[in-house]
């Protein structure tokens, strides 16, 4: 993939498709698979929360929750209508579909990073978009799959705050604090230091599934919970990011592969106007965030350019939403293929997008006033 410049995360999807029950064939779902994959998306989720710029967001906080706000509700706004009228979805099933127009993966932030234009104000504005749609997203989901199993009654929602509020106390009060201490142990090595780290990715899933959330939400929270402790230049964050993308996260992205079946394509239109239709969603509703946020704030248009391009690729927290929702048979296989091609798309766009506007930055054009247009 990295031949084509093709984002990796599809060449383990495709690697998927063509192994899988619907391909060759040549490997089942079994247990196994199963098994690792569930750690892989447990896995994607934390490294989304504990690779974030926690300190970029903090000095931007009250621009990023504007473009939160926008890259959130935008996206939602324009994919509900979508799915519910237009593809004539139930109403749990449009809102998740919807739901995950708004959420997006940082797949373009290492080009900004190779073009050293990371501490420009569009990039922090991007990333804490980023912690922003993908908390309340979560949220959402666990709404959602309240819903489809048993409604939404008041015991519901009490029971939703009262195991948010808990949740929320032992993992961001109790577990730094352990954490710190072990840290600071002399004799504790680089080995159980990433022991202790994945002792408390699965602790926090599981309290987020005996508190009636999904896991990933747990994962997710744990991630941000340990952020401030992991340095970004260190053994323990390159043990972590190696062992998640050298085993556990391939397992999964091969595990979404398998369950896509690429006969739905030439059956009929119907699974292609699906795919078509969600992409051009996707990228509108994020581009049109990108554009308010530039006229709020007098950004320039290849700022513009860059807070599009890093928003609007859609990977990890994708994938979790959409696979999870197929699995409680929320969504159609329609949706499910659907969002593989999105994914394929948005990652090429954001990449070529990013590059663009990160290239410009370092090289500004002559005439510069042309750019805030």
């Amino acid at each position: 993939m990295g031949k084509i410049k093709v984002p990796h995360i599809i060449g383990f999807i495709v690697a998927g498709v063509i192994i899988g029950p619907h391909g060759l064939n040549l490997l089942s779902k079994n247990a196994a698979v199963e098994l690792f994959s569930t750690i892989g998306l447990l896995y994607i989720m934390f490294l989304a929360g504990i690779e974030l710029e926690l300190e970029e967001f903090k000095k931007k906080k009250y621009k990023s929750f504007t473009f939160g706000f926008l890259t959130f509700s935008i996206p939602i706004l324009i994919g509900f209508p979508v799915c519910y009228w237009l593809f004539g979805y139930p109403l749990i099933a449009s809102l998740l579909t919807a739901s995950m127009f708004a959420t997006h993966t940082l797949v373009a932030y290492p080009i900004v990073s190779k073009y050293k234009v990371s501490k420009n104000e569009a990039v922090a504005l991007a990333v804490g978009g980023t912690i922003l749609t993908d908390t309340a997203v979560l949220i959402i989901l666990a709404v959602i799959i309240g819903a489809n199993k048993g409604g939404l009654t008041a015991m519901f929602w009490l029971q939703l705050l009262v195991s948010l509020t808990v949740f929320t106390i032992i993992v961001f009060l109790l577990i730094p604090r352990i954490a710190k201490w072990f840290f600071s142990k002399p004799e504790s090595g680089n080995t159980s230091h990433y022991v202790f780290i994945l002792t408390c990715l699965f602790v926090s899933a599981f309290l987020a599934q005996l508190a009636g959330l999904e896991p990933i939400i747990g994962a997710f929270i744990a991630g941000l919970a340990l952020n401030p402790l992991v340095p970004r230049q260190s053994a323990l964050m390159n043990n972590i990011q190696f062992v998640g993308n050298a085993i556990f996260i391939p397992f999964f992205l091969i595990s979404v592969g398998m369950v896509v079946d690429l006969h739905a394509f030439f059956k009929g239109t119907g699974a292609i106007y699906v795919a078509v239709s969600l992409t051009l969603v996707a990228l509108a509703g994020k581009w049109l965030a990108a554009f308010f946020t530039q006229k709020i704030f007098n950004y320039s248009r290849i700022q513009r350019k860059l807070i599009f391009g890093l928003s609007s690729s859609h990977a990890a927290a994708t994938l979790a939403i959409i696979l999870i929702g197929y699995k409680d048979k929320i969504i159609d296989g329609n949706i499910l293929n659907g969002t593989i091609v999105l994914i394929l798309v948005t990652c090429m766009v954001a990449s070529v997008v990013t590059e663009r506007a990160s290239k410009k930055i370092v090289a500004p054009p002559v005439n510069e006033s042309i750019e805030y247009l």
